[in-house]
């Protein structure tokens, strides 16, 4: 049975799966990414892809990696990833995983909403936007049925829209971006050092901690505003919010529609859906072995 394989690269953690062309899902595994030094990336993965081809019995018909950063035009490598992974950017997967057919590359939040467009909550949408909450903000945009990358691929960076002119800069230099109003990455600043993780911001909330409280909710409402700007600019049928963030559930979603409902545009009484991602964290190795699957057809 012809099957790929996706990877998906990230600071974190490597996920990889295989999947059937119908999405089913057959083998799926996680590995720390140990370093940041590309031969351990490429050894790790490539043992991987030989394990799940022996598993099979045959070799992948497609295989595709997600990774953060900017896609080079060709989809070849990861053209710019400014902070963090050193050594990922030019990195030629094609060459480096010495595999018969290319490997085509593509953005991790981009890959994440063709997973989730294939098989998961953004099916039968023809015009979505994806939002990854995590340590940042990823994001992705699918416009009439297409993945939307834009000039140079640069679209989707939805993390990095300006919600404060006077704000610090972010990692690309944006001025008070929605990441740093709700990422992982500047919850202690935003919490006085109370809290490092937003589970724990999270649960103090829950048990009526005021601070706290105050913290999330003002988190909740910077989002609603991104959110709403992202409407105004994107005209989508729906949003999905995903990521780790995510995983707050009532407890993010509520408070946001809340918000929505105050400051949404609602011509005619339309609303934009706002509902949580279903893939989960193999969402970007789904979308990276459906972008290979389709021959960078997305493009």
């Amino acid at each position: 049975m012809p099957y790929g394989i996706g990877v998906d690269l990230g600071g974190t953690n490597i996920k990889i799966v295989a999947v059937s062309e119908e999405g089913q899902m057959l083998e799926r595994s996680t590995c720390e990414t140990q370093t940041d030094f590309p031969g351990s990336w490429v050894e790790t993965i490539r043992q991987r892809i030989n394990e799940i081809e022996n598993d099979q019995a045959e070799s992948a018909r497609w295989i595709g990696l997600a990774a953060p950063g900017l896609a080079a035009l060709d989809s070849l490598s990861i053209a710019s990833m400014p902070g963090k992974l050193r050594g990922l950017e030019g990195l030629n997967w094609t060459d480096s995983l010495q595999t018969s057919h290319r490997v085509p590359v593509l953005n991790d939040a981009h890959a994440a909403l063709l997973g989730e467009a294939w098989i998961g909550a953004a099916v039968g949408y023809r015009n979505a936007v994806l939002l990854t909450l995590g340590t940042g903000v990823g994001g992705a945009i699918l416009a009439e049925g297409r993945l939307f990358k834009g000039h140079i691929g640069r679209a989707g960076h939805l993390g990095h829209i300006s919600l404060n002119p006077d704000g610090p800069p972010d990692i690309v230099g944006t001025p008070g971006s929605l990441e740093q109003t709700i990422g992982n990455s500047t919850l202690a600043e935003r919490s006085a050092g109370r809290f490092t993780s937003t589970r724990q911001l999270v649960q103090a909330h829950l048990n009526g901690d005021e601070q706290a409280s105050e913290v999330w909710l003002r988190s909740v409402y910077n989002l609603a505003a991104g959110i709403t700007s992202i409407i105004n600019a994107l005209d989508p049928e729906v949003i999905i919010i995903g990521g780790g963030i995510a995983q707050a559930g009532p407890a993010l979603f509520d408070p946001l529609e809340r918000f929505l409902e105050k400051v949404e545009w609602q011509p005619q009484g339309q609303r934009v859906r706002i509902i949580p991602a279903v893939l989960g964290d193999f969402a970007g190795t789904l979308g990276a072995a459906y972008y290979a699957m389709n021959c960078g057809a997305e493009d």
